[in-house]
């Protein structure tokens, strides 16, 4: 899995791209939000528009940099999470943990109601 990364003002936007599975793609994604974390960055949206396949493992690391974030004052949240994703998510009972959002400006403003 491949990680872009960009920022729309003080939002870093984390572009996806490949399998969000267990071995590289959940490492990569850590490194990534562990990075920005470590950066100071605090806004994180998490763009899973290219993730082809995720499993359980994928759905732990999200889980994981949520958690993460969130205990060094940030936020992540995710864009572009397809119906797969959103059914994982479901299934696991966890729509509440997520922030979710099927376009980036609204996943971009609403940092800014927090």
């Amino acid at each position: 899995m491949e990680v872009t990364r960009r920022e729309v003002g003080d939002v870093v936007i984390l572009d996806l791209d490949g399998k969000l599975t267990i071995g590289q793609g959940d490492v990569v994604l850590r490194g990534a939000v562990v990075d920005e974390l470590d950066a100071g960055r605090g806004r994180l949206v998490v763009n899973l528009g290219g993730v082809k396949v995720i499993d359980s493992s994928g759905l732990g690391e999200l889980i994981r940099c949520k958690v993460t974030a969130t205990g060094k004052g940030a936020d992540v949240k995710l864009l572009n999470a397809n119906v797969k994703a959103r059914k994982l998510i479901t299934m696991a009972q966890l729509v509440g943990v997520f922030e979710m959002y099927d376009d980036e400006p609204s996943a971009v403003a609403s940092f800014a109601k927090t």
